[in-house]
């Protein structure tokens, strides 16, 4: 689905008040088609600048980044290649632009030029598929923070993308959002297939992804699956970062001497944990 080589980026080659220093600093990346991917990284480390490379936002200063084989840098394939990525932003109501929920997610498969009759079922099938059929009639700004969200990734979905990237889609939303939105991206992944990329500053979010990719200073310096991302606690540590918190719970009591197993992502896998269970 993408793939990237030696992939460099300056923000002084779009303007010249930019930052000369590159952002991203020859990075190599491939995602597979279907996988569920989380990007981590502390502010500044490249990972949002990484995420509009792939919807063609940005082209690379050097190297290459081709999605589903098309090079980003030739023009002639970003329309192609913006039907096979979405990109679902922070804040939802810069993403929403109708007074209609159901307006706004046909506004998309219109502009590709979908036959009227084919976008009435894309809507209804989009907005089933984030559980946002009830409001198909409804007005976005009655919606709360989650549902408003819900409905900017339906709106991504009735163009029948292969892949949707998420840049830190639940950071403005309370605890019970943040829920909804990360309940609904790994459904589509899971069963609708979907290629998920989800830029994300909580450690919780990252360990329901496949694979784990972690930027310090425009640089990929981790790619591993959550397991062997989270059980590197201080590594994690020394980059800004944190890991779950059942986790770091899980580290300190080993740290203390007790054999706590050192791979815990979830609440359910510490309270089956062995040395867990014999304290109870």
């Amino acid at each position: 689905m993408i793939l990237g080589e030696k992939l460099t980026f300056e923000y002084a080659a779009y303007d010249s008040g930019g930052a000369a220093a590159p952002v991203l600093k020859g990075v190599d990346i491939s995602i597979e088609a279907g996988e569920f991917v989380a990007i981590l990284g502390h502010n500044g480390s490249g990972k949002s600048t990484l995420a509009k490379h792939m919807n063609a936002l940005l082209m690379p200063t050097e190297g290459t980044l081709w999605i589903k084989g098309l090079d980003t840098k030739a023009a002639s394939n970003t329309w192609e290649i913006r039907q096979s990525v979405g990109m679902v932003f922070q804040n939802p109501d810069n993403q929403i632009i109708a007074t209609i929920v159901e307006e706004d997610v046909a506004f998309g498969p219109e502009n590709l030029g979908v036959a009227p009759p084919e976008i009435r079922k894309r809507v209804a099938e989009s907005l089933t598929a984030v559980g946002m059929d009830e409001h198909i009639r409804a007005t976005p700004h009655h919606l709360s923070g989650g549902q408003k969200q819900r409905v900017a990734i339906a709106g991504v979905l009735a163009m029948h993308p292969g892949c949707i990237v998420l840049d830190e889609p639940t950071a403005m939303l309370d605890p019970s959002g943040r829920r909804e939105v990360l309940e609904t991206i790994t459904r589509l992944n899971r069963e609708s297939g979907i290629t998920v990329i989800l830029i994300t500053h909580f450690m919780e979010e990252a360990a329901r992804a496949n694979r784990i990719l972690v930027m310090d200073d425009g640089q990929l310096v981790i790619d591993a699956p959550p397991r062997d991302v989270f059980r590197q606690t201080e590594t994690m540590q020394s980059l800004g970062l944190g890991v779950p918190g059942v986790t770091a719970l899980a580290h300190e009591l080993r740290r203390r001497g007790l054999p706590v197993a050192d791979d815990i992502l979830t609440i359910d896998e510490f309270m089956h944990d062995e040395a867990i269970k014999s304290l109870l």
